[in-house]
C-alpha cells in the first residue's frame, strides 16, 4: 500500500503524460495503446477519493464528498466545451494535447500535498502523521490535544499484550520501537492478503454487494449517456436515416454533448441535499429507485419531447446515485484496506461500463429498444435492491483503521 500521495503522483504523471503523447500518435494502434495508458491513470482515481475522506470531520463528510464529486461534472462539461470549440477548427489532436493540461497542473500541487495522517498511523510514522495534524491545526487556529496520537491498530497490539488504552491519544511518552516494527511488519501485505481482507468474514457482504452496486451504477449510468443519442430522436433508431456528410452535424453533436452534460448537476444537488439528511443507503435507494421509474415509459413508443425528458431525468437520478456510492464505499472500509477496496470496486465497475455499449446498446441498434430498457430496468432494480442489503449506514459514523 503506497498510500494515497503516491496515488496523486501516479494518477497525474500516468495521465498527463499518456494523454500528451497520445496528441502525436503516427496510427490508429499506438493511439489505442496510449489511450489505454490514460485509462490506467485514470483508474488511480478512487484512490484520491479515500485520500480526502480521511481530512473531512464525519459530520461533514457527505457534503464535502459531494463538492469533491461535483468536480467531475465540472470536467465533463470543461471537456465538452473544448471539443465544441477545437474539434471541428483544428482537429483532434489539439483537444488531446489541450486535454492534458489539467493532469499537468496537478503535478504543481504535488509538493504541498499531505499524506494522510490516518494512513502514517497505520505504517506505524506517529511522528510524521502529529506533524501534519500540527500543520491543519494552525490553519485552522486550533490547538491540539495534548499526548501522542495512537491508531486503532496501535490499540489493538496493546489490547492483546494486556496493556489495553482507553483512548488515542495518551499521556506522554513514546511508542516502543518494537512495537512500531509489528505495525509496519503488520502493513506489509500482498495483494492476495488484502483480496482475503476484503472478503473475510466481516467484509465479504459488504465487498460483494459494493461490487454488484458499483457495476450497476456504471451499466446505467453510461447507458443512459449513449442511449439519449438513440432513443431521443422521434423515428427511433430502426428508420432509415439520410445520408448526409458526417461532419455536417458536427457543431450539434458537441452542442448535444455540452447540454446533456448539464443533466448532472441537478444530480448532485440532490446528493448535498439528501445524503447526510436521510442517510447513504436511502439516499443511494431512492434514487436508483427512481430511476426506474423514469425508464419504464420508454418500454414503449414515446414522442421525442417525452423521451428527452425521461432519460433527462433518468440520467440525474443514476448520477446522484453514482455520486453517493462515491462517499459510501470509502466508509464501509477500515484504512488498512480502503484504497484497495475502493479501486477493485471501481475496477468491477469500470466492467460494467465496457459491456454496457456491447450489450444494452447492440439491443437498440438491433430493433430491440424495449429489451435494452427492460435489461437497464433489471439491473437498476437489483442495485436498488443491493443497496437496501447493505449491513451498515455510515452516515454520521467514524472511519475505522482496521478490520
Amino acid at each position: 500500500m503506497a498510500g494515497g500521495r503516491m496515488g496523486f503522483l501516479f494518477t497525474a504523471l500516468i495521465t498527463s503524460g499518456a494523454g500528451f503523447l497520445s496528441s502525436f500518435a503516427p496510427n490508429y494502434w499506438s493511439l489505442i495503446c496510449l489511450r489505454f495508458m490514460v485509462g490506467i491513470g485514470l483508474g488511480g482515481g478512487p484512490v484520491l477519493a479515500s485520500w480526502f475522506l480521511e481530512f473531512i470531520p464525519s459530520p461533514h463528510r457527505g457534503k464535502w464528498m459531494v463538492i469533491f464529486s461535483a468536480f467531475w461534472t465540472i470536467g465533463t462539461i470543461f471537456e465538452a466545451s473544448l471539443a465544441w470549440a477545437i474539434m471541428p477548427r483544428f482537429g483532434w489532436r489539439w483537444l488531446l494535447a489541450t486535454s492534458s493540461l489539467p493532469s499537468f497542473l496537478l503535478l504543481l500541487f504535488y509538493a504541498v500535498t499531505p499524506e494522510s495522517p490516518r494512513y502514517l498511523c497505520m505504517r506505524g510514522r506517529t511522528s510524521d502523521a502529529m506533524q501534519i495534524l500540527e500543520q491543519m491545526a494552525r490553519a485552522n487556529h486550533k490547538a491540539l490535544p495534548s499526548g501522542i496520537l495512537i491508531s486503532e491498530n496501535q490499540l489493538e497490539l496493546d489490547e492483546k499484550s494486556d496493556h489495553s488504552e482507553a483512548a488515542h491519544l495518551v499521556g506522554n511518552g513514546r511508542i516502543e520501537s518494537s512495537d512500531e516494527d509489528m505495525i509496519h511488519m503488520n502493513m506489509k501485505t500482498s495483494c492476495i492478503s488484502t483480496l482475503r481482507s476484503l472478503l473475510s468474514p466481516k467484509l465479504i457482504r459488504s465487498t460483494l454487494l459494493l461490487w454488484m452496486v458499483f457495476f450497476g451504477n456504471a451499466f446505467s449510468y453510461y447507458g443512459i449517456v449513449l442511449l439519449t443519442s438513440e432513443l431521443s430522436n422521434g423515428k427511433r433508431a430502426c428508420t432509415v436515416k439520410s445520408s448526409q456528410p458526417s461532419h455536417s452535424n458536427d457543431d450539434s453533436l458537441y452542442k448535444d454533448v455540452f447540454v446533456t452534460s448539464f443533466a448532472e448537476v441537478p444530480g448532485l444537488i440532490i446528493s448535498a441535499a439528501i445524503v447526510d439528511r436521510i442517510g447513504r443507503k436511502l439516499s443511494m435507494s431512492s434514487m436508483l429507485f427512481i430511476s426506474c421509474v423514469f425508464l419504464i415509459p420508454l418500454v414503449f413508443p414515446q414522442t421525442r419531447e417525452i423521451t428527452t425528458g425521461l432519460l433527462f431525468c433518468a440520467r440525474i437520478s443514476i448520477s446522484a446515485s453514482f455520486t453517493i456510492i462515491y462517499i459510501y464505499a470509502p466508509e464501509i472500509y477500515p484504512t488498512s484496506v480502503r484504497a484497495s477496496g475502493i479501486g477493485i470496486a471501481s475496477s468491477v465497475g469500470r466492467i460494467g461500463g465496457i459491456t454496457c455499449p456491447l450489450v444494452a446498446v447492440g439491443l437498440v441498434h438491433g430493433c430491440h429498444q424495449s429489451a435494452a430498457v427492460l435489461l437497464f430496468e433489471l439491473v437498476i432494480f437489483l442495485s436498488g435492491i443491493a443497496v437496501c442489503l447493505f449491513p451498515l449506514e455510515t452516515s454520521g459514523r467514524d472511519l475505522t483503521d482496521s478490520v
